[in-house]
């Protein structure tokens, strides 16, 4: 399991992003913005800045305290039931969405911005590849390039071919509660206790959507343009990339296999915050940034062991 450094870094890098994208929502006053000019070099060097950054710390907080090895792959598609890259896909398509953002306050055309910015995304994903191709701890995974590639892809080719995004990524958290206390420290010391880390390291919380906008298809509906239908993915019960068997700080090893692993398949409405009408700039930037999260709502879940069920309310 990677540190939590590296999922801070990553963190950062997103709301970096994020906070920059609603700066320049709030500027757009000709009076107050700079020239186009001065952005452009004021963007480009802020992801420079930050793609440096990004590689700087992780190499310093993190790789620096492993060996280093010859550049080397590692096959990593089978670890955690695919769980990692779909927030490898996740991770891109949002870094995506506000770095063309960014650019295109920059002065940039809106196909340029869309280059750019599904460029961005991908590569500041790719910096953590890159190092661990040079770590003998691990190797440089083609499943996790692939999956950043899809989440920057998806939004480039949806953003150049209908000229929005009908179908967006999402995440949703919920977390898996364990009545054994073995099970509850294993979690602990394996994705964290705070919020954030295990936000983005706890996969048994995490559920993944695909979120499509059912007016965008059928423009002569009557549905609402903000109606969504989402597609979600998840897992439960994992206590490692490959296995239950874990052996905890104090040295003691304990054998939970018998505890299955499982996939979960959900179907959920949703809403598309960024179709909601509004004239307000600082709305607007809101409801950006709400559009990586899927909304609570009702759903039918599938799994192979537990068979349909129906939720009330699912996050």
């Amino acid at each position: 399991m990677k540190t939590n450094i590296r999922f801070r870094v990553k963190l950062t890098l997103l709301f970096w992003l994020l906070l920059f994208n609603s700066a320049t929502i709030f500027a757009q006053s000709d009076t107050i913005a700079p020239k186009k000019n001065l952005r452009k070099w004021g963007v480009a060097a802020g992801h420079a800045a930050t793609w440096t950054g990004a590689f700087i710390a992780l190499d310093q907080a993190w790789y620096a305290n492993y060996e280093k090895d010859k550049f080397h792959f590692y096959n990593d598609n089978k670890e955690w039931l695919q769980m990692d890259k779909w927030g490898h896909i996740w991770t891109a398509n949002q870094l995506s969405r506000f770095s063309t953002e960014a650019w295109k306050w920059s002065g940039m055309t809106d196909k340029q911005s869309i280059w750019l910015g599904g460029i961005s995304g991908w590569a500041f994903q790719s910096v953590i590849e890159i190092q661990d191709g040079f770590s003998k701890e691990w190797g440089f995974s083609w499943g996790d390039m692939l999956a950043n590639t899809i989440g920057s892809a998806a939004f480039v080719a949806q953003r150049l071919t209908w000229q929005e995004e009908r179908i967006t990524f999402k995440l949703s958290y919920t977390a898996q509660k364990w009545n054994d206390p073995i099970l509850s420290q294993r979690s602990d010391e394996l994705f964290g206790t705070g919020i954030s880390e295990k936000l983005l390291k706890d996969y048994n919380a995490q559920t993944y959507w695909v979120s499509a906008n059912i007016h965008s298809f059928f423009p002569d509906s009557k549905l609402p343009k903000w109606l969504n239908m989402a597609f979600g993915y998840g897992a439960k019960n994992m206590l490692g990339g490959y296995h239950n068997e874990f052996t905890l700080k104090d040295g003691t090893s304990y054998n939970y296999n018998h505890l299955k692993r499982e996939r979960m398949l959900y179907l959920s409405p949703d809403i598309d915050f960024t179709r909601i009408p509004t004239q307000k700039k600082w709305l607007k930037a809101i409801f950006f940034t709400m559009n990586m999260i899927k909304m609570p709502a009702p759903a039918l879940s599938f799994a192979q062991r537990s068979g349909w069920k129906w939720h009330w309310i699912a996050f």
